[in-house]
């Protein structure tokens, strides 16, 4: 995508068998077709109309926040979403993560020669319904084609900016001895939908991805607790990757109780038939929370009380340590250490 508006080709883009070509990213008339007819036609809003190579936007009051994200997820379509969808909603949860209120995204496309082009408009389409979801607009983007062979159907890369509110401090280093720690839902849900939808694993499973914008969640969590010490949302490396970060950040441990984390019996029995542990499976529309322990109950009835909080728990609490090690009391009675993953599970996953 470029923001700049030229006369389109003659004739109109062939979306049902239609491939894209090398000129379509050429900068040319195909472009310009191409751009008017897929990404505008679904991503339209005046801060694109402007026609420029970058988008002129005005700042309410706050603290700038920005993050950036890569998608290569491996299918592109999968249950319950697509790398559309998934670019979206990444990139918004980063920037939501800090307790801000997201504004604006950019977006940039790397697409293989001979991608057809009713996947694409598939793709630009959902992205658009997932922008409009979380009450931001696509501002301004890019748009290159690579040669067949050196590109994997589509990678899309996102920017986000958002404002922060004076007084709200969330950040990793803030985790502390007393602590809680919440989880706002299942884990490992958007793992297991991408495992499922990959040719050779072999099993079937009804699990949906998680992938879900959670900035109005984290708006009724701030409003609710503004003295939110952590936020962070555990994609890749799962709840146990994301865990040992904020330990490792803090200087602290954390204990968890493995009967109060929420686990799907379907994500539990697919984790077991491949072998992988649900703590390091990937989520997309899950977050947790470290909050003062007399905030906690506050916290988890405003998260309980959003949509995308109703299965929130408190699965554990920040402990001193100067290993900084995160282990857990099974079911059992026994206690493990929660390591981080060795090795990459399974690539290509957000």
């Amino acid at each position: 995508m470029s923001d700049r508006r030229r006369k389109p080709a003659a004739g109109r883009l062939a979306l049902r068998q239609g491939k894209v070509d090398m000129s379509h990213g050429s900068g040319g008339r195909a472009m310009a077709q191409l751009i008017e007819e897929i990404f505008l036609k679904h991503l339209d809003n005046p801060l694109l109309r402007q026609g420029d190579d970058f988008a002129v936007m005005d700042m309410p009051p706050g603290r700038l926040v920005m993050s950036t994200d890569g998608h290569v997820v491996s299918p592109l379509f999968f249950p319950g979403g697509d790398i559309g969808e998934l670019a979206v909603n990444g990139t918004v949860n980063d920037v939501a993560m800090s307790g801000a209120r997201v504004l604006h995204l950019s977006a940039g496309f790397i697409i293989e020669e001979g991608f057809p082009l009713a996947d694409l408009d598939r793709i630009v389409g959902s992205m658009a319904r997932a922008a409009e979801t979380a009450g931001v607009t696509i501002a301004t983007g890019d748009t290159k084609v690579v040669e067949r062979g050196k590109g994997d159907g589509v990678f899309i890369s996102t920017t986000g900016i958002g404002v922060l509110a004076d007084g709200v401090r969330i950040s990793g280093k803030r985790a502390a001895p007393g602590d809680a720690v919440i989880v706002s839902g299942g884990i490992g849900e958007h793992g297991v939908a991408i495992m499922a939808s990959r040719e050779g694993l072999g099993f079937e499973t009804d699990i949906l991805s998680d992938t879900a914008p959670l900035n109005g969640l984290v708006a009724a969590m701030v409003a609710a607790v503004p003295d939110i010490h952590v936020l962070r949302d555990p994609t890749r490396g799962g709840l146990a990757a994301t865990l040992n970060e904020i330990a490792h950040q803090a200087g602290v441990g954390i204990r968890l109780e493995e009967a109060r984390i929420p686990l799907r019996p379907e994500v539990a029995g697919a984790c077991e038939l491949l072998g992988l542990d649900p703590l390091n499976v990937a989520c997309e529309g899950r977050l947790i929370a470290i909050c003062a322990a007399e905030d906690a109950e506050r916290l988890l009835a405003a998260m309980r009380a959003h949509p995308l909080g109703r299965d929130a728990a408190i699965i554990g609490r920040v402990v001193e340590d100067p290993e900084r090690f995160v282990t857990m009391r099974t079911g059992m009675g026994g206690e493990r250490v929660v390591d981080w993953i060795a090795g990459e599970q399974l690539p290509r996953i957000c």
